[in-house]
């Protein structure tokens, strides 16, 4: 790809790249001509053999502050750049069985799709700020603005990250940072499947939206593609929300 939308010669790192919409944007970015560092705690799959120039797996708990930052800093001493940082990463734990949320899903929660988004921000931050260059997408989801029953740890989280973007663009702006949301409505991965076989709950979803449908991992690449290059370079503090209307 060239122009504004190329992604050629452009440092990627994306957190929860082993699985689901993560490994999918690493994928299909990397073939894009990103060079993308996916981060995850396993990879079940293997790298496909065309993409291994410009595609590597790292195993880390992104929980875990200290590998990250080393992870972070080898990428950057190598590559003497790192251009976006995709904060994909993400759990949810629907809470059916009790009247309140347990505490123990509400810390983890938090602590996965808010503390650490926060961190791995700021240890990607402190070399964007060298280059005075840098993306940040993070991946906050329709529920940053509507609540859905039995969850309110992801609600919680989604939407505090909604606003630690908004934080970040206000202060980092001044570096020639930008960062913003990508927001998913209902997705087809394997998390969701459930809910997309249960006829009853799949067609309440499709019309919900104006599309009439349920959203493909492929519908997140092109915007995703759009805030990692440069035909962004005027666009910050932004939610855009891939949601079918």
């Amino acid at each position: 790809m060239s122009g504004i939308f190329s992604l050629n010669n452009k440092i990627v790192i994306i957190t929860g790249g082993g699985n689901g919409i993560g490994n999918y944007l690493a994928e299909n970015m990397a073939k894009l001509g990103a060079t993308i560092y996916a981060i995850d705690k396993k990879f079940p799959i293997k790298i496909p053999t065309e993409l291994q120039e410009n595609l590597f797996y790292k195993i880390c708990n992104i929980r875990n502050r200290n590998k990250f930052r080393k992870i972070v800093k080898d990428i950057f001493l190598h590559h003497k750049q790192l251009d976006v940082l995709i904060n994909n990463a993400g759990v949810g734990f629907i809470n059916t069985k009790n009247v309140f949320y347990p505490i123990n899903k509400w810390n983890e929660t938090l602590e996965i799709n808010l503390t650490s988004a926060f961190n791995c921000s700021q240890d990607v931050l402190s070399y964007m700020i060298k280059k005075k260059n840098g993306s940040i997408i993070n991946m906050t989801s329709l529920n940053s603005e509507l609540a859905f029953p039995n969850n309110p740890a992801y609600v919680a989280s989604k939407g505090g990250l909604k606003m630690l973007s908004k934080s970040f663009a206000r202060d980092f702006g001044k570096y020639g940072i930008r960062v913003n949301n990508l927001a998913p409505g209902y997705i087809l991965t394997d998390l969701t499947q459930k809910s997309y076989d249960d006829k009853k709950i799949r067609k309440l979803r499709e019309k919900r939206t104006m599309l009439g449908r349920w959203g493909q991992k492929h519908d997140l690449l092109g915007p995703c593609v759009f805030l990692a290059s440069d035909a962004s370079k005027y666009v910050t503090g932004q939610d855009i929300f891939v949601d079918g209307g």
